[in-house]
């Protein structure tokens, strides 16, 4: 009888090592979190909404903000329920678009672990200030045929063709 109970703590103390083998080191972001925390970030720039006036309307400072879309810290549930009531999104949205090789654990893994990824990472240009600033901007031209002009006119200046 004694000997089963060795067998069941060290099966248990075995499951526990892999468990731990299995986490992320510390101060390594998860690329879940930052995935999640793009999105958030990219909501809120669509919004026209600076950090500080997320923070005001979730009861956080800017500095929380700022470390949820850096993915340094981990959104809880019902943050995220917080979250999406404030940018008017579905919880859904966060997870939008994920890339499949961080869906399962060992692609998180491998992800999180791959080294100078932070220095060689390039957010999505659509998701960058500059672009949401300028179809901001664009919009804000009510008239149609200067819209066409000035699409037609930044086409030109790109070096592609008007009608592809």
């Amino acid at each position: 009888m004694n000997n089963k109970i060795t067998t069941a703590k060290s099966g248990a103390r075995a499951t526990r090592r892999n468990f731990k083998e299995k986490r992320l080191p510390p101060g390594v972001a998860n690329p879940i979190d930052v995935h999640v925390g793009s999105r958030v970030r990219l909501r809120r720039t669509l919004l026209g909404m600076s950090q500080e006036k997320l923070g005001e309307a979730v009861n956080l400072t800017f500095q929380q903000i700022q470390k949820y879309e850096r993915g340094a810290n981990r959104i809880g549930a019902s943050r995220m329920f917080e979250l999406s009531r404030v940018l008017d999104v579905p919880v859904s949205f966060f997870f939008d678009d994920m890339p499949d090789d961080i869906k399962t654990p060992e692609g998180v893994r491998a992800r999180a672990l791959e080294e100078n990824e932070q220095a060689t990472y390039e957010p999505d240009p659509l998701a960058r200030r500059e672009t949401l600033e300028l179809v901001r901007a664009y919009y804000k031209i009510l008239d149609p045929k200067v819209r066409k002009r000035l699409f037609e006119l930044t086409k030109s200046l790109s070096g592609t063709l008007a009608d592809e």
